[in-house]
């Protein structure tokens, strides 16, 4: 959209690296967010996510929703214009099963 302003992310992984900053349209969806993080996830990582529903965003301390977009997102927290914000990743790895 002409005139949209972008918003600027970047993507604090558990260890304190990060994926990005990027710009994203605020129309943007936090499922779609959620695949660009599995194509950019580094290689090099030993825990890496297989699949969207293994990452979670989290943005002012709050889970951000699949079907959220941006703007649903940083309106409630209330981030300077023109900054870039952190969004948290967290995985949910599946549970070794100890009973066997």
């Amino acid at each position: 959209m002409a005139g949209e302003d972008l918003v600027e992310l970047k993507f604090r992984l558990a260890d304190g690296t990060d994926i990005g900053p990027s710009k994203y349209s605020p129309a943007t969806t936090v499922a779609s967010l959620k695949e660009k993080i599995l194509a950019q996830w580094p290689k090099d990582k030993e825990n890496c996510p297989k699949t969207t529903q293994d990452v979670k965003l989290i943005n002012g301390g709050k889970i951000l929703e699949n079907n959220s977009t941006l703007a649903d997102c940083t309106l409630l927290v209330g981030e300077l214009p023109g900054g870039v914000i952190t969004m948290h990743v967290v995985l949910r790895l599946p549970l070794s099963d100890k009973n066997s």
